[in-house]
């Protein structure tokens, strides 16, 4: 099966909530739909995961190929911007989990385990020793041998515990407990189109400002004129950085979304707090004009939408794959799937 046939069938199947690789290999044999796609052939779901973890640079490339096209057509305008996050479950056990404590713990028992056993060699001889007595040693050494890539890889993410399963997944917590995932950002433009998209690994969206804005400019090679996000966002240098470009940063602070939420008024401030927070008063004058509540308001009306649409009726509340790499395709194909859908409800209402 030609790669062009392949991609149009993961692409449809993302815009159906058919995102498992044993699901589509049975849509395929017997959906009419998914039959004409691929041309009447019936691939497995292992070349079906094989395409989909081959291909993953190519396949995040045809989200810009399909952007261009969407603007060539007069959507993805970037008059204004809104950007959100929004968070993946990982396809992983919540149980399977480490800390460091553990980590350390599991490895002196295999050192002991390993002392043990080569002093009970020294004082066996070659005849009395088992055939099979080097397998078990041989697992404990390669055990050995991951756990100080795990003791890494969990110092650097500065969380308490890592999953075995997926280990660059991420804890947070959420009502309920810990949730173990990914965050994926979307930015969309007044139009609906999404015109930026990418998967991480941080816990909160702090840094997250600057770095949507800069993708957006460069999948569009355009710079939005106004970008919109909720308090999650807000960090004085990344706001800064985003005004520095001359583009209009409508980003409330946490309380001052409380007061434009109709929770309560914000102090004013005094002059320590202005000298440590500069700007700041005059962007809360700014938003609390009609302009800024108009603006804070439409925010919630563009992403989420895009959430609303990928998480309900196409299944993108737990990823499939495993590690960022992987999730990052994953998300990749579902948003360039959203965005196909809309432009073809675009064209079809067209006269």
């Amino acid at each position: 099966m030609s790669a062009g046939v392949m991609l149009k069938v993961w692409l449809y199947a993302y815009s159906i909530d058919v995102t498992s690789s044993r699901r589509l290999e049975q849509r395929i044999r017997g959906d009419l739909g998914f039959r004409l796609l691929s041309a009447g052939l019936k691939p497995d779901h292992w070349t079906l995961n094989q395409f989909r973890r081959k291909h993953r640079r190519a396949l995040n490339d045809v989200f810009t190929q399909v952007l261009e096209a969407a603007r060539e057509m007069g959507l993805g305008k970037l008059r204004r911007v809104a950007i959100d996050s929004t968070w993946v479950a990982a396809n992983a056990s919540p149980d399977r989990r480490d800390t460091i404590e553990q980590l350390r713990r599991e490895r002196w028992r295999l050192r002991s385990r390993i002392r043990r056993w080569q002093q009970r060699c020294d004082r066996q001889d070659e005849e009395e020793t088992p055939p099979d007595a080097m397998a078990v040693p041989r697992q404990w050494r390669r055990r050995l041998k991951e756990i100080p890539k795990q003791l890494k890889q969990l110092r650097k993410s500065g969380q308490k515990r890592g999953s075995r399963t997926d280990p660059e997944s991420r804890y947070v917590k959420k009502r309920g407990g810990f949730v173990l995932g990914y965050v994926a950002d979307v930015a969309m433009s007044d139009d609906h189109m999404i015109v930026a998209q990418r998967v991480h690994q941080g816990v909160n969206d702090h840094g997250s400002l600057a770095v949507m804005t800069e993708r957006v400019e460069h999948e569009c090679g355009e710079r939005p004129k106004a970008v919109l996000a909720d308090s999650g966002y807000h960090s004085l240098k990344p706001v800064a950085e985003v005004e520095a470009k001359g583009i209009e940063a409508w980003v409330p602070d946490r309380l001052l979304a409380r007061e434009l939420a109709g929770k309560g008024d914000v102090p004013e401030m005094n002059a320590r707090q202005q000298r440590r927070s500069p700007g700041l008063k005059e962007r809360r004058e700014r938003l609390r004009g009609p302009t800024g509540r108009e603006m804070y308001t439409r925010r919630k009306a563009l992403v989420e939408l895009a959430f609303g649409v990928l998480k309900q009726p196409r299944g993108m509340r737990q990823f499939r794959c495993r590690g960022l790499e992987a999730v990052s395709t994953e998300w990749s194909l579902a948003t360039t799937a959203f965005n196909l859908t809309r432009i073809y409800n675009c064209r079809k209402v067209q006269p």
